[in-house]
């Protein structure tokens, strides 16, 4: 008569060991690619917030007799409704309100910050500093007391790399 043995078959730790070890190893090959996504993600958002604001300055400049938003004053004068003079609009100006040209001040997503600081000459795929005077801003901006080109970029975390169109 023959046994037949009958035996419970589950998984070994052996076996339960080297699925662990195998999924360690996926999750370091792909976690790196997550934060390769995170910062492709931002960049992304800064390029299409310059855009914006790019099309936003020339449309200021268009309703101002060719005059650029100067640096300091650049988040009022883009957030708040101003007269043919860029001046703060008031019922009482003669000429029509122009702007607000944005809602809000928009974050640079990289490096947190909304300074815009005026860099002559700022163009794309230059490693350029917004200057001494800020050691890190969010937006660099092509002023050049008024005679620059109104072109603005996104700066990186270190402030000399150019992000946008």
């Amino acid at each position: 008569m023959s046994q037949v043995s009958r035996r419970n078959r589950g998984f070994t730790l052996i076996e339960i060991l080297i699925v662990v070890i195998i999924l360690g190893i996926l999750a370091a090959i792909v976690i790196p690619q997550f934060s390769n996504a995170s910062t492709a993600a931002k960049t992304s958002s800064v390029t299409t917030t310059a855009q914006s604001l790019r099309s936003q300055i020339a449309l200021f400049k268009l309703q101002h007799n060719d005059v650029l938003p100067a640096p300091a004053t650049f988040w009022t004068l883009m957030t708040t409704a101003t007269d043919a003079n860029g001046a703060a609009y008031t019922t009482a100006a003669s000429a029509g309100p122009y702007g607000p040209y944005m809602q809000s001040i928009p974050l640079n997503a990289l490096n947190q910050l909304t300074t815009v600081v005026d860099t002559p000459g700022v163009q794309y795929g230059t490693a350029q500093s917004p200057g001494s005077a800020a050691s890190a801003c969010g937006w660099a901006y092509d002023y050049n007391s008024g005679a620059g080109t109104g072109r603005l970029f996104g700066t990186g975390t270190d402030t000399l790399t150019l992000v946008g169109p």
